[in-house]
């Protein structure tokens, strides 16, 4: 089989290197993918938001199945179009990735359909917005209602900050999402991300991971596109999975369905979990997490291409039993370009030479090279890179690569993805020291 990814980031990666696995799978391709991803696959320099470009070369390349990774895709009906082409897609309609790319209609639906979220006005008018924005109490979150590269958030501490926010939405920082904005009560807990895999009838849950959003170390600094992720999330037990099935999963799956737009490929539930464990949905994703992806699909023991495969079928029934998954845990570290999420220089070399150094976690494994490791696990996953005329590992982006270790337990998989992230040089580069710290309390 020959399946096409549309993506660029380290999710892609992840992706392309999972299908890899697959004895399914003859040849890779990724439209525009990135430096890492053209080792695995082959690259095609198309837009992922031209839609017609995207259906004639899948028919041309003869491409059995496609996985959208990018959510402006799925926004502008590439789903839909690649279905009235006659062409296999995994991934939501238009209609149903409405639930990430319109907060406001997110928010409306799960009222309509009784799912746990928090409170929340919507407006399009500033003077409105901004007059409920100095009624309520802080802290309190602004919300551009569509799609803003992960930076559309602000969790406002002051009535000024909220203000900023909302005049930063109207004065278009955000684009065409932010001329309506959703003001929601701050919910307090600890976040998790929720992957639901589903065929517009069923779902099954991959492993629950959680992701760190902000740029700084304690959860300072402003919103970024994700510094971070681990998986496993020791709190999230069987039975509180299954509470979430009950609660927001299935309503969704089965609101979707009864509305006229069953949701097909996946469901990224993010969650916010009180003191006393009762989850609420802070938003929800039509598409793989970035960069919960590049932990959750190493820890999966099934082949992702049959996984998908079942979905276009409507056929995940046949997985009734729940989906196999590997033990140990796996942690995430992004290292980013100094000025991201801001301003940023691309073209910086990225060099690799000292990953040849010895290592040995916490665990008291023999030492092995890194180098070994990586060829071995894949875990370092390019999300901004390129070759510049001279061949040379540059970088292309603010995310660069997302550093992943796997391990038998959370600790030795943070040891080794930070050992990993010494051992890389890059001019300026930036990362969190505190990944999984929350895991780990």
């Amino acid at each position: 089989m020959n399946v096409l990814v549309i993506g660029s980031g380290g999710r892609e990666h992840a992706i392309c290197w999972k299908l890899q696995q697959s004895s399914h799978v003859t040849q890779i391709f990724c439209a525009p993918g990135n430096a890492g991803i053209a080792e695995l696959a082959i690259c095609l320099p198309i837009n992922p938001t031209d839609i017609e470009r995207l259906a004639e070369t899948a028919i041309a390349q003869k491409i059995d199945l496609t996985i959208v990774g990018m959510d402006d895709p799925l926004s502008l009906g590439v789903v839909d179009h690649f279905k009235k082409k006659g062409l296999r897609i995994f991934g939501p309609t238009q209609e149903a990735s409405k639930l990430e790319w319109s907060k406001y209609f997110a928010k409306e639906f799960m009222l309509r359909h009784n799912i746990p979220t928090a409170a929340y006005a919507s407006f399009d008018q500033r003077d409105f917005a901004l007059a409920y924005a100095k009624s309520q109490k802080t802290p309190i979150v602004i919300k551009a209602d569509g799609l803003a590269l992960g930076k559309g958030v602000t969790i406002a501490k002051n009535l000024d900050e909220a203000q900023i926010a909302i005049h930063d939405c109207f004065d278009g920082r955000h684009g065409k999402a932010g001329q309506r904005v959703v003001i929601e009560e701050f919910m307090k807990g600890q976040e998790v991300s929720i992957f639901a895999i589903c065929d517009g009838e069923n779902a099954i849950t991959l492993a629950p991971a959680q992701d760190y959003k902000r740029l700084c170390d304690g959860d300072l600094g402003p919103n970024t596109g994700g510094m971070g992720a681990y998986a496993p999330v020791p709190f999230v037990t069987p039975e509180f999975l299954g509470h979430v099935m009950e609660t927001i999963i299935q309503p969704t799956i089965a609101g979707m369905k009864e509305e006229g737009y069953p949701f097909q490929g996946i469901l990224y539930c993010g969650l916010m979990v009180d003191e006393d464990g009762i989850p609420r949905v802070v938003e929800f994703n039509s598409r793989f997490g970035d960069p919960e992806t590049q932990v959750v699909l190493p820890l999966l023991d099934e082949d992702l291409f049959e996984l998908c495969w079942a979905v276009t079928e409507g056929d995940l029934g046949k997985y009734k039993e729940g989906l196999h998954r590997l033990g140990g845990a796996a942690l995430c570290v992004t290292i980013a370009s100094h000025g991201y999420p801001g301003n940023y220089q691309k073209g910086i070399p990225i060099d690799f030479s000292r990953l040849n150094e010895p290592v040995e976690v916490v665990s008291g494994k023999n030492p092995q090279t890194i180098e070994s490791i990586l060829r071995a696990k894949g875990i370092i996953f390019h999300a901004g890179t390129a070759r510049d005329t001279d061949g040379r590992l540059v970088t292309n982006g603010g995310r660069v690569l997302g550093v992943t270790g796997l391990a038998d337990n959370l600790l030795d998989a943070q040891v080794l993805a930070y050992k990993l992230c010494e051992r890389i040089d890059i001019e300026g580069k930036y990362y969190r020291k505190d990944i999984g710290d929350k895991g780990m309390v």
